[in-house]
């Protein structure tokens, strides 16, 4: 069974996000960038399904300007064994990603795709459900369990009410929650050898799929500072601020 991983670009969840001096974007200038969490425990549910024989395969596929390359090769050394770059310097909507992840579905063939359910930049949670609309697919969203058996795939999914288990046939999308698993470490050795496994490179034009966006960002700014708390004297005191201050009486 050959599996695909979609990973993203992203940056490091541990840096503070700045925006630029002119409101127009957020600022990437010397910013330390990793892949998305979510990703992440994607990528190690696939190489975990591998090493349980379940899965033959494991390709990873990236979208975004040629150093998205050290995500895809620390995919590699997580345990993946290929990996497709679809390169382009532009701000791709979910859209246009669900369409360019498409084009290498059916390219690939893959029988279960694996994705985040959601990236920490946009945290849009759009692009597995759109890329199951485009395709066709089973899915399974917010997964907390996967179980592959046969030409089936149970997800364990986390819902208001607890989990609810469903059943994909195959070929199906499943995009991953974060108890699914914990990420593994990338051990030197492998990330030796993830240099020398084979990564193909392409672009949205050789994939036929425009990327033409339809949506314009207006403006960024930083949540505003939160205030230093207060002490009241009394409860009295607490209602009149609460009603005449904070305006939520």
């Amino acid at each position: 069974m050959k599996v695909l991983v979609a990973v993203k670009r992203v940056i490091d969840y541990n840096v503070k996000v700045r925006v630029k001096p002119d409101n127009s974007d957020v600022d990437l200038t010397n910013v330390k960038m990793a892949m998305n969490p979510f990703c992440e425990i994607a990528v190690e549910e696939a190489v975990r399904l591998k090493e349980k024989g379940v899965a033959t395969e494991v390709v990873v596929v990236s979208i975004g300007p040629k150093v998205a390359q050290e995500q895809i090769r620390t995919a590699l050394a997580l345990g993946a064994d290929r990996g497709i770059l679809i390169e382009t310097e532009e701000k791709l909507e979910s859209l246009s990603v669900a369409k360019l992840l498409k084009a290498v579905v059916e390219k690939e063939q893959p029988q279960l795709v694996l994705m985040g359910k959601q990236t920490i930049d946009s945290d849009n949670n759009q692009t597995g459900q759109m890329l199951g609309a485009l395709t066709g697919m089973a899915q399974g969203t917010f997964a907390s369990e996967v179980v592959v058996e046969g030409d089936k795939v149970n997800v364990t999914r986390e819902v208001d009410g607890g989990l609810r288990t469903v059943g994909l046939a195959l070929p199906a999308i499943v995009t991953t929650d974060l108890r699914l698993n914990e990420p593994r470490y990338a051990s030197l050795p492998n990330i030796m050898k993830a240099k020398r496994k084979p990564l193909e490179t392409t672009s949205p034009a050789d994939l036929g799929v425009a990327i033409a966006s339809t949506q314009t960002l207006v403006k960024v700014t930083p949540p505003a500072e939160r205030q230093a708390g207060v002490k009241v004297a009394d409860v009295a005191e607490l209602v009149e601020k609460l009603k005449n201050e904070a305006k939520v009486l």
